[in-house]
């Protein structure tokens, strides 16, 4: 039986670890993100799930559809589903062109990492880091942690 102060110990602990996780060293793209990368395996409902949420939460840090997003182009289940997500809350993404020079152009990278029977996620610009924990199930995923933001500048 699980008591209170062994469930917050446990939620600190996850926290610590994505933190952790999540600021590691990663490969830098010429932008100064991390290097976009998804785990191939993590299915489209779970990947929808995810991308729907962390993409929720991005919009209350820049703004729902006020930018263009730039997204590396990625033919993963989260980097499909991400697209989708940015899409549905009205940004205009551009991957591989470029975007018109008056647009304010958000670039954007993501990791999403398989951890001890959870996923962890994480949404990169050069001014907000969020990363969250989810649980993965057959139907989808359910966030399993608190949601880390990070803000630059």
């Amino acid at each position: 039986m699980r008591t209170a102060r062994s469930t917050q110990m446990r939620c600190l602990a996850t926290a610590v670890l994505i933190a952790l996780l999540l600021s590691g060293c990663q490969s830098a793209g010429s932008d100064g993100l991390v290097v976009s990368d998804a785990a191939p395996e993590i299915s489209g409902p779970a990947a929808s799930a995810i991308a729907g949420d962390m993409v929720s939460r991005l919009a209350e840090q820049i703004g729902p559809g006020k930018a263009t997003v730039a997204l590396k182009a990625d033919d993963s289940p989260f980097g499909q589903a991400l697209e989708a997500a940015l899409k549905g809350w009205g940004y205009a993404v551009v991957t591989d062109q470029k975007a018109d020079d008056k647009q304010k152009v958000v670039s954007l990278a993501y990791v999403i990492l398989p951890f001890e029977g959870q996923v962890l996620a994480r949404l990169s610009t050069s001014n907000v880091e969020l990363g969250r924990a989810y649980t993965v199930t057959a139907n989808g995923a359910t966030p399993a942690s608190a949601l880390s933001l990070l803000k630059r500048g």
